[in-house]
């Protein structure tokens, strides 16, 4: 049983990090479902969001290597302008967002996200595309802001910072590939604060056995490429009318779980 639901978790974890349905809300969907002790459930999220933050390297590693080759550019400076909204937001309301984890919001949050696609949608009927370079420092806040509140599960990071950059008229790809690329420094963050954590409480990193943990990984690494390279066609269509749909039905599940 634990096998598969690590195998589980992996696979829901690469899907749906990209897809914008909520990762880190499915995970703890899964985990009200089958309830499996796994010693450190945030750990394990993060575990696996790194899975995934290899998956985005992999795909975009072209335009991260010219970030790092141009670290005062303002593709980069964009970058770190949205990081530090989104790292204000974690640290005031880190309690609130650690209490969430239980899944008291979990509904409500799944259906913010799907009120939110549903916008985007119908802003993609009649948007002005933008051109990338136009994208300024004032979009790049907005969507900063909106990647912080989307630390609760059930609020969609990708969603959310997609949404986001359309809503303010930025062409959905260009904003798809700006929210890939901008989940690179707070995946980082977060692991990096995780371990911290472990290591200043003299806690242990996880509890459980370290085989389904890697083969959770390995799962999460190669789905999150696929996930990617679906939302990136999807992304040309903005029909984001789907997942909105889908995550109505997720929502009321998860009201009686």
């Amino acid at each position: 049983m634990e096998l598969l639901y690590f195998i589980l978790l992996g696979l829901v974890q690469g899907l749906t990090e990209f897809l914008p349905v909520s990762s880190s809300g499915h995970l703890v969907f899964l985990d009200k479902i089958f309830g499996v002790e796994t010693g450190n459930f945030l750990f394990v999220s993060i575990i696996l969001h790194v899975a995934t933050l290899i998956s985005v390297i992999v795909l975009y590693y072209k335009q991260i290597w010219h970030l790092i080759k141009n670290p005062f550019s303002k593709e980069t400076l964009l970058i770190v302008v949205a990081t530090i909204p989104t790292v204000i937001i974690v640290l005031l309301f880190k309690g609130f967002f650690e209490d969430a984890f239980s899944g008291s919001y979990l509904s409500i949050c799944f259906m913010i996200t799907a009120i939110i696609l549903m916008l985007t949608y119908f802003k993609t009927k009649s948007q002005k595309n933008l051109p990338y370079d136009n994208i300024t420092y004032k979009n790049a806040v907005v969507i900063g802001i909106m990647q912080g509140f989307a630390v609760l599960p059930g609020i969609s990071r990708s969603g959310s910072t997609i949404s986001a950059g359309v809503l303010q008229g930025i062409d959905s790809e260009k904003a798809t590939s700006f929210s890939f690329i901008l989940s690179i420094p707070i995946i980082l963050a977060s692991l990096m604060y995780e371990l911290f954590s472990c290591f200043y409480n003299g806690g242990q990193f996880f509890v459980g056995s370290y085989i389904n943990l890697i083969i959770s990984f390995i799962i999460a690494l190669v789905s999150g490429i696929f996930a990617i390279k679906i939302m990136k066609k999807i992304a040309k269509t903005g029909k984001y009318y789907w997942f909105s749909i889908y995550l109505c039905v997720v929502a009321l599940i998860s009201c009686f779980i």
